[in-house]
């Protein structure tokens, strides 16, 4: 893992970003201690998204205009 000062960070962010999604773990140091690191963010696997999706769809169904809505029934679905 490289590591940089908070001022370089500063100085390089959309670098040291751009170098983390690419999959690089960068430190970043305040006052010679690491603080953070900057790390890749993982894969979301598309499987995932399309069940996010699905859950919005039922959701939209029970919301279809004159139909009220409540709470509970929302806290349920999120139970399924």
């Amino acid at each position: 893992m490289r590591t940089v000062g908070l001022f370089e960070a500063k100085q390089k962010l959309s670098e040291l970003v751009e170098r983390a999604r690419d999959g690089e773990k960068i430190g970043i140091t305040r006052r010679g201690e690491l603080a953070a690191v900057l790390v890749p963010v993982p894969a979301t696997p598309k499987g995932i998204l399309k069940d996010i999706f699905k859950d919005i769809e039922k959701i939209r169904e029970r919301a279809k205009p004159g139909r009220r809505l409540n709470v509970k029934d929302l806290i349920e679905d999120g139970r399924t």
